[in-house]
């Protein structure tokens, strides 16, 4: 049951989303993107809303902030429209927007980055200010981003080695970001990208004058198959009681070392910081699961290789993209049950959070 909630590519879930919005009589907006998608298609970050117009909480989650993870995103918040969650909600006084394709232009195209090849969870920055360096990256650069692929044996090697060297590397690790190489992995760009003034103004505009925000971001790639590790940032130490509060004591911080993320500048839900000033906000990460390391890693070279080999044979960028997709979307029914078995539950336990910060008037 759990796998005809899951998409087969950007447009159908896109379709599927609008029109299950449409049936739970949501409040539709969408956000065209100025490019085209694989297949000629309008690509957009569409939003539903569900709710009272005034509640005071609200719910956001959000999906496919990196591209191919919208397919498990998309399949949450596809479930979560023909839940009655959302009835509970509505009557605990905690409204739900559901924003779909953070990232458009990578989910239809099989990109985790973007049209610029920017990784828009690194993106979300104080632009005023340099971006932090990240000598672990610089390290490596070379070999991640080959001159030919497939790679020869000898960068496989060296590559392998220098990742080996460099394992206790966390905080910056080669993932946190970087923005001297803008073919490179995990590139944050230099200026607000596309989607990053989209979100900004979709949270601006709907979290305004809200008491309390909780904001669930779905990912995939890390950890092990299926589990979803509930991450969660640098906050204030009465936000991360509150969060543990909610979501259980296997919530886990991006700054221990046993985190399947590092620390990350520049993360999607930290914007609500900034544009809902006046609102509390609870933020976690959902992070799936899906191939080992070493796999997902090479799809990401590939993606990054050929962002600057657009001229490539199509055999090659086929199989690039396939990879790509595979890394962050497992087609299988048990991943697929795992995905939506957590999600509920954890969308179950942030409306309670929600409604009791309501009912006791506590919310910081």
């Amino acid at each position: 049951m759990s796998a005809r909630h899951f998409s087969r590519t950007y447009g159908e879930a896109r379709q599927r989303f609008l029109e299950a919005a449409h049936k739970a009589a949501a409040a539709i907006e969408s956000h065209v993107h100025p490019l085209k998608g694989a297949e000629g298609e309008e690509i957009a970050t569409d939003t539903a809303w569900v709710g009272p117009a005034d509640a005071k909480n609200l719910l956001i989650v959000s999906s496919g902030a990196h591209g191919p993870e919208g397919f498990s995103g998309s399949a949450c918040q596809l479930a979560l429209l023909g839940d009655e969650l959302l009835g509970r909600a509505t009557q605990r006084d905690v409204a739900v927007l559901l924003i779909h394709a953070v990232n458009p232009f990578g989910f239809s195209h099989l990109k985790r980055t973007n049209e610029d090849n920017i990784d828009l969870n690194r993106n979300f920055n104080d632009f005023s200010k340099p971006y932090p360096d990240n000598p672990v990256y610089e390290e490596i650069h070379g070999l991640l981003v080959p001159e030919t692929w497939p790679p020869s044996a000898e960068n496989e090697t060296q590559l392998a080695a220098a990742m080996t060297r460099l394992a206790g590397q966390r905080n910056p690790g080669v993932s946190s970001g970087q923005a001297r190489h803008p073919d490179g992995l995990f590139y944050s760009g230099t200026a607000p990208a596309w989607s990053n003034r989209t979100i900004r103004s979709i949270v601006r505009r709907h979290g305004a004058g809200r008491r309390h925000i909780a904001w669930l971001d779905v990912h995939t790639g890390l950890g092990p198959y299926g589990h979803g590790e509930k991450i969660f940032g640098s906050n204030p130490p009465q936000t991360l009681q509150r969060a543990l509060s909610w979501w259980g004591c296997d919530l886990i911080a991006s700054t221990q070392a046993e985190s399947v993320s590092p620390r990350t500048v520049g993360h999607i839900t930290y914007c609500a910081f900034e544009e809902c000033p006046t609102a509390a906000l609870t933020p976690m990460t959902l992070e799936y699961g899906t191939l080992p390391s070493p796999q997902v890693r090479r799809a990401l070279r590939g993606e990054a290789w050929l962002a600057g080999h657009p001229d490539a044979a199509p055999s090659v960028a086929a199989a690039i993209r396939q990879s790509v997709r595979d890394a962050f979307y497992v087609d299988a029914d048990d991943w697929k049950g795992m995905i939506l078995g957590q999600f509920r539950a954890l969308a179950l336990q942030t409306i309670n959070g929600l409604a009791a910060t309501q009912e006791q008037g506590n919310a910081p």
